[in-house]
């Protein structure tokens, strides 16, 4: 079968072709670029939890070597102390720490982890010029040093937020534009809070603005970020060094030695796709989304585009798959996103409006500040991972369903989990391979020899249900699960989103709901509907709609 065709090396385009080859599935991905990643000190990604162990997942080093996990955070108002919160040196508070390094760090350690993939191919300085699509595969045509055809199974535009894919493809991509717009410093000096990450709004200096974000990098540097007005006057270095010298005159008493890394001015838009897949051909990342107003970011919630829509493609590219499956993705991400837009688009006028406008919404002024925070700290509507409880690949529910601390829908609690092997690790560690988990909670078998409570109890009986089950998975054991009482038996999906909880071993209940998350049987491959072929459209066409990106 023919490999998947990313368009787009970026962090999200590389994230997706790992986790396909992790997964067995061959990729081609097209870099338009000579695959030189470009050091940008100032321009810095926040990885919470989930997206962290997915790129620790997929290999990628430079997050131990070159990131910062925070020791805590602060929300400041003026000289009042709002919000504190401790993260700890131990392993499981590291688990919660949000991680913090340069984009580029990023990429290039992604970069060479598909370098050592043999299932990914990156052809470097090759720009898209045409796609089409048929009932068998997708065709795809660059144009570099050479013209060259391209043959795939599907095809994913990872190829950001002037996607020419999206373009191709006809699609629109309304929203709002300049919704915040942010003068950023990256650079070398002691803040009163090592390692923590700080929010700061009215803040001593004078020309520190309304609101400043300061975060730790790894050696002694800080990305400190202040908000401007979404359309104003030009940020000269000289009034960006003067910017830097107030602030941290205002938190340190006087102007500490400081040495400037890089700086940037970067303005946030939020847009959204009208539809992200046509046929084989998909959308991700920034190509589909862009948002980063409040704290949100656009590339964490591109890799959960990447962990969505990967097992999903291996599924279909090794077994098959049912429209509903790859359908699923739009339904979910899209879904998703929104929601995060929308909160987002809801709390700006409370968060940035003026003085009259705020007192007359309800909640106080801390409760504002801490809202504020949650997009930085992965909480809440503006950061917290999402669920998809009306996901397409739900199940009914069932007589025999149990609640637990978990939603179906919602990621599961990264509990430690032993396998059949007897080998032990946190949950998280058993994701992206494609295959299902079936997790057992039977308190007490910590304490027995694996041999024993293999062949005791119900583990025969869940066994064989496992193996007869109509995907791939795995069964593992637990010695407990928030709100879960003994004998629990959890679906999870290969992205640790929880499908169903049962109460004991329900073998047809178990294949069921095991049916209904890979959506169905798969069907025979059809032809795209006309309206979902792709020709070699004028770009010219769509080129008027996304002109004011920038």
């Amino acid at each position: 079968m023919d490999p998947v065709i990313v368009v787009g090396a970026g962090p999200v385009g590389l994230a997706l072709a790992l986790a396909l080859a992790q997964q067995g599935v061959p990729c081609v991905v097209l870099d338009e670029t000579p695959g030189d990643d470009v050091r940008r000190p100032a321009r810095t990604v926040v990885l919470h939890p989930d997206t962290g162990a997915m790129v620790e997942r997929l290999g990628c080093a430079t997050t131990r070597d070159e990131g910062a996990r925070w020791t805590g955070w602060r929300t400041l108002r003026r000289k009042q102390e709002l919000l504190r919160l401790s993260f700890g040196d131990g392993p499981e508070d590291d688990g919660r720490a949000p991680l913090h390094l340069p984009q580029h760090s990023l990429t290039r350690g992604l970069r060479q982890a598909a370098a050592a993939e043999d299932l990914v191919q990156i052809v470097t300085g090759t720009k898209l010029d045409s796609i089409e699509q048929d009932a068998s595969g997708i065709t795809a045509h660059t144009r570099g040093s050479e013209s060259t055809w391209w043959r795939g199974s599907y095809l994913v535009g990872c190829d950001g937020a002037r996607s020419t894919v999206r373009k191709l493809l006809d699609i629109r991509f309304p929203g709002r534009t300049a919704v915040e717009r942010h003068a950023v410093a990256a650079l070398r000096t002691e803040l009163p809070w090592p390692d923590e990450a700080l929010l700061h709004r009215m803040p001593p200096g004078r020309g520190s603005g309304e609101e400043v974000t300061a975060r730790p990098l790894p050696d002694g540097a800080w990305r400190i970020d202040w908000l401007l007005p979404p359309r104003g006057d030009l940020v000269t270095p000289d009034v960006l060094v003067a910017r830097v010298r107030d602030t941290l005159a205002g938190w340190c008493g006087e102007t500490p030695p400081y040495e400037l890394i890089d700086t940037g001015v970067y303005t946030l838009h939020h847009r959204l796709a009208r539809r992200w897949r046509t046929g084989r051909a998909f959308l991700a990342g920034d190509a589909a989304h862009l948002l980063g107003a409040i704290g949100t970011q656009g590339l964490q919630e591109g890799l959960r585009d990447a962990e969505n829509l990967a097992w999903k493609l291996a599924l279909a590219w090794h077994h098959g798959a049912s429209r509903t499956l790859l359908d699923s993705y739009q339904a979910e991400r899209r879904t998703a996103v929104a929601a995060r837009l929308r909160a987002a688009d809801q709390s700006l006028p409370i968060l940035r409006g003026g003085r009259g406008l705020r007192t007359r919404l309800p909640g106080t002024t801390r409760g504002h500040d801490t809202l504020l925070a949650d997009g930085h700290l992965g909480r809440g509507p503006l950061g917290a991972p999402p669920g998809y409880a009306r996901s397409p690949l739900a199940p009914p529910r069932t007589a025999s369903g149990t609640p637990t601390g978990t939603e179906a829908g919602t990621p599961v609690a990264d509990v430690r989990v032993t396998a059949p092997d007897g080998m032990t690790v946190r949950l998280r560690d058993r994701l992206g391979r494609g295959q299902l988990l079936v997790v057992l909670v039977a308190p007490g078998t910590g304490v027995w020899d694996r041999q024993h409570w293999l062949k005791a109890g119900v583990m025969p009986r869940l066994a064989a249900a496992v193996t007869a089950l109509p995907v791939r998975a795995e069964l593992l054991v637990t010695e407990g699960y928030p709100g879960a009482s003994a004998h629990t038996v959890l679906l999870v999906r290969p992205d640790g989103h929880l499908v169903a909880a049962f109460t004991g071993v329900r073998p047809a209940e178990l294949y069921a709901c095991a049916d209904a998350a890979r959506g169905g049987a798969p069907a025979p491959a059809e032809a795209p509907a006309p309206q979902e072929r792709t020709q070699d459209r004028a770009q010219d066409r769509t080129q008027g709609r996304t002109a004011d990106i920038n």
